[in-house]
């Protein structure tokens, strides 16, 4: 029997990079969504489609969201194709909009994901009269698992981290929504200083910033769901109004390439931030405390697997633990990094670290310290 989710309330999937579920639940919760749960990959939840909307809005962690919009056993092909036929598809899909089905399958009878696809597509074209297409920008995902086949909407499109602002790109970037997880591990909620010595194009500079003035992840950016039949555009931009947080604290980048720097401010600019952040060209041994509060340092340096001689960057992470320790008494430290020989080459104090992070192929870890002694 077909399962159909009303407009009231359906389960909402947020995702998450395997090992920081736990950190986005603590968003998620903070920003006050109902009935989270952490689960493998991301978050669940229970909403409407202003909870949709409101997820890709204000959410920094999460990289999707994705509306289940029905559920039901299939056994076989013929199954599949009856009860996908009985979706609402009209309520959640408009007939002017091209589609694209994905299929997965695991330990189901039914096994052949194009062939899943294609029952799908058959549904959508013939019920409903949307186009379907490889190219189109609207995504339904099915998944056939233990024979429970879930059908969702991806309502973000582009990935959350691309907020439309970081336009200058270094050369092993921090996604947008990745920073935000590990400076909300630091214990970061926008009420002090954040300095970045090795900042490249600026993520987390820029991240801190936008933070502590209050501005919605998702205000300069469109969305998949704009495009979905249930959506209402008048609710969607009283939404969209937030008042920004008036504070004095400054977020502090700098980075011995010029041309990242020069990205950085570019990229704040674009953000809104500008007037917030300070960036300047010199290496990690010029750095030094600004005036005012203790705060955090946070960084993410080269760590050999794609960027640098691992050898090479002993001295990197020696000189990091040494201006530190000089000069930063009182600030925390946050590092990412793949290597604990490297973590142990700064002489800093750190804790032992956070879970592994798939990060472009790597596995990167959470480093922190408490206020340096």
């Amino acid at each position: 029997m077909t399962m159909q989710r009303d407009d009231s309330a359906f389960d909402i999937f947020l995702t998450a990079p395997p090992g920081l579920e736990a950190c986005l639940l603590a968003e998620v919760m903070e920003t006050g969504f109902s009935q989270p749960k952490a689960v493998a990959g991301g978050v669940e939840i229970r909403g409407g489609w202003p909870d949709v909307w409101r997820a890709n809005l204000c959410l920094r962690g999460a990289g999707r969201v994705l509306a289940r919009i029905a559920e039901f056993r299939a056994m076989h092909p013929a199954q599949l194709d009856k009860r996908a036929r009985k979706v609402n598809w009209a309520a959640v899909l408009r007939p002017d909009v091209p589609v694209r089905i994905e299929a997965s399958c695991a330990r189901s009878k039914i096994y052949h994901a194009g062939a899943a696809a294609s029952r799908v597509e058959r549904a959508i074209a013939e019920e409903l009269g949307a186009p379907v297409s490889k190219e189109a920008a609207l995504r339904v995902m099915v998944r056939i698992e233990d024979d429970l086949c879930t059908i969702s909407v991806d309502t973000s499109g582009e990935p959350l981290h691309r907020r439309g602002h970081k336009l200058s790109v270094g050369k092993a970037p921090m996604r947008e929504t990745l920073a935000a997880l590990f400076l909300r591990q630091c214990g970061y909620a926008g009420r002090e200083p954040v300095l970045d010595p090795m900042c490249g194009s600026g993520t987390f500079v820029i991240e801190a910033a936008e933070i502590a003035a209050g501005l919605l992840p998702g205000r300069d950016r469109s969305f998949a769901f704009e495009h979905l039949a249930c959506f209402a555009p008048e609710a969607w931009q009283e939404m969209r109004q937030a008042l920004p947080v008036q504070h004095d604290l400054r977020f502090y980048g700098s980075d011995r390439d010029a041309g990242a720097i020069r990205g950085a401010g570019e990229n704040a600019a674009r953000a809104g931030v500008g007037g917030l952040c300070t960036f300047a060209t010199h290496a990690i041994s010029d750095a030094t405390p600004p005036d005012g509060p203790k705060g955090l340092v946070i960084v993410n340096p080269p760590y050999g697997g794609r960027i640098g001689n691992t050898k090479l960057l002993y001295g990197l992470y020696g000189a990091f633990g040494k201006t530190l320790a000089q000069r930063f008494r009182g600030w925390r430290v946050g590092m990412i990094t793949t290597e604990a020989g490297l973590v142990r080459a700064t002489g800093l104090p750190f804790a032992p670290p956070g879970p592994p992070i798939p990060h472009g192929g790597l596995k990167i870890r959470l480093w922190q310290t408490g206020p340096l002694p």
